[in-house]
C-alpha cells in the first residue's frame, strides 16, 4: 500500500492488487482524480510509468479518459450490472476498444550506478496509458482464478473491490492499515464501553 504517495489534500492508494482496481479506488471516499496534478501522481504511483517520467503534456482530456475508463471498469467488476445486460455489454465493448491501444514502450537503460533501469521510449500518450489499464482489466476479468479472488471490502461503508491473494483467501479488508485498523479501533471501543457499563 502507498498511502501518502501523493502530497497535499489527497491520498492515493495502491493496495487493491491490480492497476484497474486501484483506478476504481480513486472514487472513495471522495473523487480523487480531481486535477491533473493528482492524475499524474496516480499514473506514476500505480507503476504505469517509471518514477520521473515527464507527464507535463497531460491535459484535461486525460482526466476525462481515465474517469470514463474507471466508470466502465466499475460496471464490469462484481456488483456492477448483470453480465448479460445492455449496460454490461456497452461497458465491455468500450473497455475492449480502449485495450486495443498499444501500451507505452519500455526500454532498459543504464542508471546512475550502472544497473539497468526501466524508462519509456518517449513521453507516454494518454491512449497508451488507458490501453495498459484496460488490458489489465481484460486480463483480470478473463482469468477465472483472479476473478474468484475479487472481494469487496468488509470495512464500514467501503466500496473498494480488491484482489485477495492472501494465504487461505481470508483477507477481509481492502487495506489492513486503513479499513482493518478502523474495525480494530471500533471493536476496542465497543469492548471498552461494555467493560464500563
Amino acid at each position: 500500500m502507498a498511502l501518502g504517495t501523493a502530497t497535499g489534500a489527497y491520498e492515493l492508494r495502491f493496495d487493491a492488487g491490480r492497476i484497474c482496481l486501484d483506478l476504481l479506488a480513486t472514487t472513495h471516499p471522495v473523487e480523487r482524480l480531481d486535477s491533473l496534478v493528482v492524475l499524474r501522481a496516480w499514473i506514476t504511483g500505480s507503476g504505469l510509468v517509471p518514477e520521473g517520467t515527464p507527464l507535463a503534456h497531460a491535459d484535461a482530456s486525460w482526466l476525462v479518459g481515465f474517469r470514463e475508463l474507471r466508470g466502465r471498469i466499475g460496471q464490469l467488476v462484481p456488483g456492477g450490472p448483470a453480465p448479460q445486460g445492455r449496460l454490461y455489454g456497452l461497458a465491455l465493448g468500450r473497455v475492449n476498444e480502449i485495450a486495443r491501444a498499444a501500451p507505452p514502450a519500455p526500454r532498459a537503460v543504464p542508471g546512475e550506478d550502472g544497473t539497468l533501469v526501466r524508462e519509456l521510449h518517449g513521453p507516454p500518450e494518454c491512449a497508451a496509458l488507458l490501453g495498459a489499464v484496460a488490458r489489465d482489466a481484460v486480463e483480470l476479468l478473463t482469468d477465472p482464478v483472479a476473478r474468484a479472488g475479487l472481494r469487496q471490502c468488509e470495512g464500514d461503508n467501503c466500496p473498494i473491490v480488491y484482489l485477495d491473494t492472501s494465504r487461505g483467501r481470508r483477507r477481509r479488508w481492502c487495506s489492513s492499515e486503513v479499513c482493518g485498523n478502523r474495525e480494530r479501533v471500533a471493536r476496542h471501543r465497543r469492548r471498552a464501553a461494555v467493560a464500563r457499563a
